[in-house]
């Protein structure tokens, strides 16, 4: 049962860090054109980091996207245990001390983790997002710095294969793509 329990758990998510908003926004093209939707994306990134790359644009879907982190980043910093739950129910949540906004499928992992999350823990909510521990240190580094990691589970292998690639094309770094274990 418990074999069975762990090849249940999430599908594996493919991720990748971009350093500019036009990589970004061209890499959530790759993942739009094949039929997935906004609400199948991740994005981490720093408050900072959001303001930066998208200000308050609404110009593109991924920067209204990243506008609406910006109206929730107000919300939190109160009753954090309160407003945690209508976060997530939103897709959306912004953990003060850190400045994090992370938007997507990833923000039930961190309410999980939010507290610590809030006290420091984004490596651990990382990791328990399924992104190994080596890689989860380079991406929360990367944050810290103005990046953003953007993350989608595909449908298939081909879709893995084809982000990885366009990924790639599109300047990303540090792409993780884990491999499915047969069944």
């Amino acid at each position: 049962m418990a074999e069975h329990q762990s090849g249940a758990r999430r599908d594996p998510m493919i991720t990748g860090m971009f350093r500019d908003r036009e990589s970004c926004e061209r890499a959530y093209s790759s993942i739009t054109g094949r039929g997935y939707t906004k609400d199948d994306v991740t994005l981490l990134m720093s408050d900072e980091a959001r303001r930066r790359h998208f200000g308050e644009d609404r110009d593109t879907e991924l920067g209204t996207k990243a506008a609406e982190g910006a109206g929730v980043g107000a919300v939190v910093g109160g009753g954090l245990g309160a407003v945690l739950a209508g976060l997530a129910a939103a897709g959306i949540i912004a953990l003060p001390g850190i400045g994090l906004i992370a938007m997507g499928p990833i923000v039930a992992a961190l309410t999980g983790g939010a507290v610590g999350a809030a006290s420091g823990g984004l490596l651990g909510a990382l990791i328990g997002a399924g992104i190994p521990e080596e890689q989860a240190k380079r991406y929360e580094g990367g944050i810290r710095e103005g990046n953003i990691v953007m993350g989608v589970t595909p449908r298939n292998e081909e879709d893995a294969a084809y982000f990885e690639r366009e990924w790639r094309n599109y300047r990303g770094e540090d792409i993780y793509r884990p491999t499915r274990r047969a069944a």
